[in-house]
């Protein structure tokens, strides 16, 4: 346990990484389970409600997205890029432990 945080010392930039990917993942989701909470609603109230939320998260998504791109953490338009990134990361992962 020790050598983990020894190892996490000085990781800010990768906690930052990990931090918003969570981040991006999580309103990925709440989007896609908005948007069939919108088709499933039987009151037209309630569906703008969904509807306002869907915006915001929505608006979310582009802010952590920008963000991450800005960090070089995400690359949605170069697979190659966001690869090497990926494995980057999972290799730290990996590391961690020894």
């Amino acid at each position: 346990m020790t050598n983990i945080l020894h190892n996490l010392a000085g990781m800010a930039g990768m906690t930052d990484q990990v931090i918003a990917t969570d981040y991006l993942i999580s309103i990925k989701s709440g989007i896609r389970n908005l948007s069939f909470s919108i088709t499933e609603t039987a009151t037209p109230e309630l569906r703008e409600a969904f509807r306002e939320q869907l915006r915001a998260a929505v608006e979310a998504h582009e802010n952590i997205s920008e963000y991450m791109i800005e960090r070089g953490f995400y690359h949605p338009h170069n697979l190659g890029e966001q690869i090497r990134v990926d494995l980057d990361t999972a290799d730290t992962a990996l590391n961690l432990a020894d």
